[in-house]
């Protein structure tokens, strides 16, 4: 009897280095294009409304990087905590608070424009986000608690006290019963960069932290001792190294991340904290973290792929109706292509005499 087997490789194929990401990539279309032959929907032209309708304008283009900036801040911060072999799912809890931080500055000091205001956010913001990461880093170098379910159950402990505060302490009282505060003083917000659009300076903050993490994980001795605790903990400990710093350390770093990417919400295209400020960009960032490989620049082209997927279920969503979960589907799909994919690089697939 003859069956398929996967047998090791004597050297990683470098074909399939970039092979895997062009065959996931195939197998989503292909798979997305089925479900919408499925669905009734034609899939030529649903696929260009995905791929081409979000960048046939100057406001498209736009939209597509304004929502990669917090993908690719978020994504960065879990790829320096998985090399220290920390699986921190809570970048959606640590966006929330390092909004939340960021808007008690804005709603304080706003009305006396200073000039220092925003400075004051991003810090507000970074210290939000590791506030929040600390928990866990805690538990985890203290009483050795997985951090994946405390990092997870985290975040929606984050959405309930945001719903708290915008509907309680914090809410507008000329907002009408709304659950959101009131809106930010422009000293508190961040500018456009041209008349029109809503994009705004946090790009350049997000495509400077690209080079910055790629320099702190190739290129520097902290870079060296996290991949060391992460992937050899007893050797580690053996060459002197304290493993329970170095975990904070990346809990730290990936939480003031996604609390500086939180930040840069409140104070550019929302203006104000509200209920909803995420559409999921946290649980997103770890598809895009893994879609680009781990690697700074890897993870700004999943980004901006993963953004122009929200923006194309958007405009699918609008113009043939189709369910906004077909965003999410597809996201999935593509995670788990991906996946399957990468297995071709350090094996092959043999027939084998059973």
């Amino acid at each position: 009897m003859r069956r398929l087997v996967l047998e090791p490789r004597p050297a990683p194929a470098p074909f399939w280095q970039i092979g895997a990401p062009l065959l996931a990539l195939g197998l989503t279309v292909s798979t997305l294009g089925l479900l919408l032959l499925l669905l009734g929907r034609p899939p030529l032209a649903t696929l260009l409304i995905f791929f081409v309708t979000p960048l046939s304008s100057l406001y498209g283009l736009s939209e597509c990087l304004m929502r990669a900036v917090p993908l690719i801040l978020i994504a960065l911060g879990f790829a320096v905590a998985l090399r220290v072999n920390v699986w921190n799912v809570g970048g959606e809890g640590m966006f929330t608070l390092g909004a939340i931080a960021a808007s008690l500055p804005a709603l304080a000091f706003g009305d006396s424009h200073p000039f220092w205001l925003i400075p004051v956010m991003m810090l507000a913001g970074i210290a939000g986000g590791m506030a929040w990461a600390a928990i866990p880093a805690f538990l985890k170098t203290r009483a050795d608690v997985n951090e994946i379910l405390v990092t997870l159950m985290l975040n929606y402990v984050a959405a309930l006290l945001l719903s708290f505060l915008v509907t309680g302490p914090l809410r507008d009282p000329a907002g009408f019963n709304y659950p959101q505060s009131a809106g930010f003083d422009d000293s508190a917000l961040l500018a456009p960069l041209a008349t029109g659009l809503r994009l705004n300076g946090s790009i350049l903050i997000a495509l400077a932290a690209v080079p910055l993490t790629g320099l702190l994980l190739d290129r520097s001795l902290l870079g060296f001792r996290l991949r060391v605790a992460g992937t050899a903990p007893a050797a580690a400990r053996y060459a002197g190294l304290h493993t329970g710093r170095l975990v904070w350390i990346g809990f730290m770093i990936s939480g003031g991340a996604a609390g500086l990417a939180g930040m840069l919400e409140v104070a550019g295209p929302l203006g104000q904290l509200s209920q909803v400020i995420s559409p999921g960009y946290g649980f997103t960032a770890i598809i895009v973290a893994f879609i680009g490989r781990m690697r700074p620049l890897g993870i700004v082209l999943a980004a901006l792929l993963l953004a122009l997927l929200s923006l194309g279920g958007e405009s699918a969503q609008m113009s043939l109706g189709l369910p906004t979960s077909v965003t999410r589907i597809f996201q999935g799909i593509l995670l788990f292509s991906l996946l399957g994919a990468d297995r071709l690089i350090a094996f092959r697939l043999r027939w084998s005499r059973k």
